[in-house]
């Protein structure tokens, strides 16, 4: 028999091949962290809410839940 690595044990190394990035999707990726990195600190930069809902703005993603109950606006 011929002897080949299991799928599996590979796996388990955490040896996973990486691609080449081309220039322009490490330029992307570069400008992408740039972006998080403005808003991240951008969004230290607000007043911190007193007796808020907590959590993410949901003005952001379209709707309001309160309790499970969802209301869109």
């Amino acid at each position: 028999m011929t002897e080949q690595p299991s799928k599996t044990a590979a796996a388990a190394e955490g040896e996973k091949p990486r691609k080449t990035l081309t220039p322009e999707a490490r330029r992307a990726l570069a400008e992408a962290e740039a972006r998080r990195q403005e808003y991240r600190e951008a969004e230290a930069q607000l007043p911190k809410e007193i007796g808020g809902r907590g959590g993410k703005e949901p003005g952001r993603y379209g709707d309001w839940e309160v309790k499970g109950l969802a209301s869109d606006f």
